[in-house]
Protein backbone atom coordinates (compact mmCIF):
# COMPACT_ATOMS: atom_id res chain seq x y z
CA UNK A 1 0.00 0.00 0.00
CA UNK A 2 2.86 2.20 1.02
CA UNK A 3 4.93 1.84 -2.30
CA UNK A 4 1.10 2.56 -4.19
CA UNK A 5 1.02 5.77 -2.65
CA UNK A 6 4.44 7.26 -2.96
CA UNK A 7 3.70 6.10 -6.94
CA UNK A 8 0.36 7.80 -6.98
CA UNK A 9 1.98 11.00 -5.19
CA UNK A 10 4.70 11.14 -7.39
CA UNK A 11 2.03 10.96 -10.41
CA UNK A 12 -0.40 13.68 -9.25
CA UNK A 13 3.00 16.09 -8.36
CA UNK A 14 4.24 15.66 -11.93
CA UNK A 15 1.03 16.32 -13.27
CA UNK A 16 0.47 19.41 -10.86
CA UNK A 17 4.18 21.08 -12.92
CA UNK A 18 2.89 19.37 -15.81
CA UNK A 19 -0.73 21.82 -15.86
CA UNK A 20 1.05 25.32 -16.28
CA UNK A 21 2.96 24.26 -19.42
CA UNK A 22 0.05 22.98 -21.12
CA UNK A 23 -0.79 26.89 -21.71
CA UNK A 24 2.14 27.27 -23.45
CA UNK A 25 0.82 24.18 -26.54
CA UNK A 26 -0.27 24.86 -30.13
CA UNK A 27 -3.67 23.20 -29.95
CA UNK A 28 -2.56 20.35 -32.06
CA UNK A 29 0.14 19.87 -29.01
CA UNK A 30 -2.35 21.10 -26.06
CA UNK A 31 -4.36 17.92 -27.65
CA UNK A 32 -1.93 15.28 -27.80
CA UNK A 33 -0.50 16.23 -24.19
CA UNK A 34 -3.62 16.34 -22.21
CA UNK A 35 -4.60 13.05 -23.22
CA UNK A 36 -1.12 11.80 -22.45
CA UNK A 37 -1.53 13.59 -18.97
CA UNK A 38 -4.60 12.26 -18.35
CA UNK A 39 -3.41 8.43 -18.76
CA UNK A 40 -0.31 8.95 -16.61
CA UNK A 41 -2.56 10.13 -13.53
CA UNK A 42 -4.94 7.25 -14.15
CA UNK A 43 -2.15 4.73 -14.33
CA UNK A 44 -0.88 6.77 -11.59
CA UNK A 45 -3.45 6.13 -9.35
CA UNK A 46 -3.74 2.28 -10.63
CA UNK A 47 -6.85 2.80 -12.58
CA UNK A 48 -7.18 0.65 -16.07
CA UNK A 49 -9.64 2.00 -19.05
CA UNK A 50 -10.60 1.37 -21.88
CA UNK A 51 -12.92 2.73 -24.73
CA UNK A 52 -15.61 0.91 -26.71
CA UNK A 53 -17.62 2.01 -29.84
CA UNK A 54 -16.34 5.43 -31.45
CA UNK A 55 -15.30 8.05 -29.63
CA UNK A 56 -16.13 11.62 -31.30
CA UNK A 57 -13.12 12.78 -32.30
CA UNK A 58 -14.21 16.63 -34.06
CA UNK A 59 -17.35 18.83 -34.14
CA UNK A 60 -20.03 16.53 -31.51
CA UNK A 61 -21.27 17.09 -28.09
CA UNK A 62 -20.35 13.79 -26.26
CA UNK A 63 -23.39 13.56 -23.22
CA UNK A 64 -21.77 10.99 -20.27
CA UNK A 65 -23.47 9.18 -17.24
CA UNK A 66 -22.01 11.14 -14.13
CA UNK A 67 -20.30 8.95 -11.30
CA UNK A 68 -16.67 10.58 -10.25
CA UNK A 69 -14.22 12.95 -10.47
CA UNK A 70 -12.52 10.43 -12.36
CA UNK A 71 -14.94 10.67 -15.20
CA UNK A 72 -13.66 14.28 -16.35
CA UNK A 73 -10.32 12.55 -16.35
CA UNK A 74 -11.11 9.29 -18.52
CA UNK A 75 -13.23 11.43 -20.93
CA UNK A 76 -9.61 13.49 -21.74
CA UNK A 77 -7.72 10.25 -22.08
CA UNK A 78 -9.56 9.26 -25.03
CA UNK A 79 -11.48 12.59 -26.65
CA UNK A 80 -10.09 15.84 -27.74
CA UNK A 81 -12.80 17.46 -25.54
CA UNK A 82 -13.84 21.12 -23.44
CA UNK A 83 -15.97 20.36 -20.75
CA UNK A 84 -18.50 21.53 -19.13
CA UNK A 85 -18.50 21.59 -15.15
CA UNK A 86 -20.00 22.87 -12.13
CA UNK A 87 -18.03 25.93 -10.60
CA UNK A 88 -16.87 24.58 -7.73
CA UNK A 89 -14.38 22.28 -9.70
CA UNK A 90 -12.57 25.46 -10.60
CA UNK A 91 -11.18 25.15 -6.95
CA UNK A 92 -10.45 21.08 -6.96
CA UNK A 93 -6.30 19.92 -6.35
CA UNK A 94 -4.89 19.28 -9.88
CA UNK A 95 -8.37 18.18 -11.45
CA UNK A 96 -9.75 22.44 -11.01
CA UNK A 97 -6.07 23.70 -13.12
CA UNK A 98 -6.20 20.93 -15.67
CA UNK A 99 -9.39 21.60 -16.61
CA UNK A 100 -9.29 25.64 -16.64
CA UNK A 101 -6.27 25.38 -18.62
CA UNK A 102 -7.90 22.96 -21.21
CA UNK A 103 -11.08 25.49 -21.40
CA UNK A 104 -13.77 24.12 -19.50
CA UNK A 105 -16.68 26.17 -19.27
CA UNK A 106 -18.08 26.51 -15.68
CA UNK A 107 -21.15 27.14 -14.85
CA UNK A 108 -22.86 28.63 -11.97
CA UNK A 109 -26.06 26.26 -11.59
CA UNK A 110 -26.60 28.80 -8.57
CA UNK A 111 -27.29 31.59 -11.31
CA UNK A 112 -29.81 30.08 -14.19
CA UNK A 113 -30.10 33.28 -15.83
CA UNK A 114 -25.89 32.85 -16.89
CA UNK A 115 -27.42 29.62 -18.67
CA UNK A 116 -28.10 30.78 -22.27
CA UNK A 117 -25.08 32.27 -22.55
CA UNK A 118 -23.46 29.16 -21.50
CA UNK A 119 -25.22 26.79 -24.20
CA UNK A 120 -24.56 29.79 -27.03
CA UNK A 121 -20.63 28.76 -25.79
CA UNK A 122 -21.44 25.42 -26.43
CA UNK A 123 -22.81 25.67 -29.93
CA UNK A 124 -20.52 27.83 -30.79
CA UNK A 125 -17.26 25.75 -30.14
CA UNK A 126 -19.58 22.20 -31.61
CA UNK A 127 -19.94 25.08 -35.16
CA UNK A 128 -16.58 25.18 -35.12
CA UNK A 129 -15.46 21.34 -34.94
CA UNK A 130 -15.09 20.92 -31.23
CA UNK A 131 -16.06 18.36 -29.27
CA UNK A 132 -17.70 19.52 -26.00
CA UNK A 133 -18.33 16.50 -23.37
CA UNK A 134 -20.70 17.47 -20.45
CA UNK A 135 -22.74 15.63 -17.68
CA UNK A 136 -26.40 16.20 -18.16
CA UNK A 137 -27.51 14.28 -15.20
CA UNK A 138 -26.69 17.55 -13.17
CA UNK A 139 -25.11 15.73 -10.49
CA UNK A 140 -23.41 12.38 -9.84
CA UNK A 141 -24.77 8.73 -8.94
CA UNK A 142 -23.43 5.88 -7.58
CA UNK A 143 -22.89 4.19 -10.74
CA UNK A 144 -25.34 1.46 -10.45
CA UNK A 145 -28.25 3.78 -11.31
CA UNK A 146 -28.52 7.19 -12.89
CA UNK A 147 -30.62 9.60 -13.26
CA UNK A 148 -31.98 11.29 -16.24
CA UNK A 149 -30.42 13.89 -18.56
CA UNK A 150 -31.54 17.14 -18.41
CA UNK A 151 -32.29 18.69 -22.03
CA UNK A 152 -31.16 22.33 -21.58
CA UNK A 153 -27.63 21.46 -23.48
CA UNK A 154 -28.48 19.50 -25.96
CA UNK A 155 -30.13 22.80 -27.34
CA UNK A 156 -26.44 23.41 -28.02
CA UNK A 157 -26.35 20.69 -30.53
CA UNK A 158 -29.41 21.50 -31.52
CA UNK A 159 -28.39 24.61 -32.80
CA UNK A 160 -24.91 23.76 -33.95
CA UNK A 161 -26.75 21.02 -35.72
CA UNK A 162 -24.01 18.99 -34.52
CA UNK A 163 -24.20 15.33 -33.72
CA UNK A 164 -24.73 13.72 -30.35
CA UNK A 165 -22.68 10.74 -28.42
CA UNK A 166 -24.19 9.24 -25.85
CA UNK A 167 -21.62 7.42 -23.66
CA UNK A 168 -21.88 4.87 -20.88
CA UNK A 169 -19.10 5.49 -17.72
CA UNK A 170 -18.88 1.91 -15.94
CA UNK A 171 -16.68 1.30 -13.16
CA UNK A 172 -15.83 -2.23 -12.03
CA UNK A 173 -13.27 -4.07 -9.69
CA UNK A 174 -12.41 -7.59 -11.27
CA UNK A 175 -14.94 -7.56 -13.49
CA UNK A 176 -17.59 -6.86 -10.87
CA UNK A 177 -19.45 -3.56 -11.15
CA UNK A 178 -18.17 -1.15 -8.37
CA UNK A 179 -19.18 1.71 -6.42
CA UNK A 180 -15.62 2.21 -4.69
CA UNK A 181 -14.70 5.35 -7.17
CA UNK A 182 -18.61 6.92 -6.69
CA UNK A 183 -18.12 11.17 -5.59
CA UNK A 184 -21.38 11.58 -4.34
CA UNK A 185 -23.26 13.42 -1.12
CA UNK A 186 -20.83 15.93 0.85
CA UNK A 187 -17.80 13.52 0.83
CA UNK A 188 -14.62 15.14 0.26
CA UNK A 189 -12.29 15.12 -2.93
CA UNK A 190 -9.52 14.03 -0.69
CA UNK A 191 -11.66 10.94 1.02
CA UNK A 192 -12.78 9.77 -2.42
CA UNK A 193 -8.90 9.96 -3.50
CA UNK A 194 -7.99 7.95 -0.85
CA UNK A 195 -10.59 4.83 -1.57
CA UNK A 196 -9.86 5.23 -5.12
CA UNK A 197 -5.80 5.10 -4.34
CA UNK A 198 -6.37 1.59 -1.84
CA UNK A 199 -9.02 0.25 -4.66
CA UNK A 200 -7.41 -2.42 -6.29
CA UNK A 201 -8.15 -3.78 -9.93
CA UNK A 202 -10.43 -0.58 -10.31
CA UNK A 203 -10.97 -0.07 -14.41
CA UNK A 204 -13.10 1.78 -16.45
CA UNK A 205 -15.02 1.14 -19.39
CA UNK A 206 -16.34 4.20 -22.14
CA UNK A 207 -18.42 3.04 -24.00
CA UNK A 208 -19.76 5.10 -26.96
CA UNK A 209 -23.46 4.46 -28.37
CA UNK A 210 -24.96 5.30 -31.54
CA UNK A 211 -24.84 9.02 -32.58
CA UNK A 212 -27.77 11.02 -32.67
CA UNK A 213 -28.17 13.49 -35.61
CA UNK A 214 -30.56 16.50 -34.53
CA UNK A 215 -33.04 18.66 -37.15
CA UNK A 216 -33.57 22.08 -37.10
CA UNK A 217 -36.80 20.77 -36.18
CA UNK A 218 -35.80 18.93 -32.75
CA UNK A 219 -36.26 19.16 -29.48
CA UNK A 220 -33.91 19.17 -27.06
CA UNK A 221 -36.26 17.17 -24.40
CA UNK A 222 -36.68 14.32 -27.09
CA UNK A 223 -32.70 14.12 -27.73
CA UNK A 224 -32.07 14.25 -23.77
CA UNK A 225 -34.35 10.90 -23.33
CA UNK A 226 -32.85 9.59 -26.51
CA UNK A 227 -29.56 9.91 -25.15
CA UNK A 228 -31.05 8.85 -21.21
CA UNK A 229 -32.56 5.65 -23.17
CA UNK A 230 -28.63 5.02 -24.31
CA UNK A 231 -27.30 5.03 -21.89
CA UNK A 232 -28.73 3.49 -19.34
CA UNK A 233 -30.29 0.66 -21.46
Amino acid sequence: MLKRVVVTGTVLLLAVLAVPLLALLPQRGLIAAQRRLARAVLAGLGVSHRAVGRIPQHGALLVANHVSWLDVIVILAHAPARLLAKREVRGWPLIGRLAATLGTVFVDRSRPKTLPATVGRISAELAAGGVVAVFPEGTTWCGRMGGTFRPAMFQAAVDAAAPVVPVRLTFAQGGTPSTVAAFIGDETLLTSLRRVVAARGLSIELKAHATLYPRPSSSRRVLARAATSAVTA
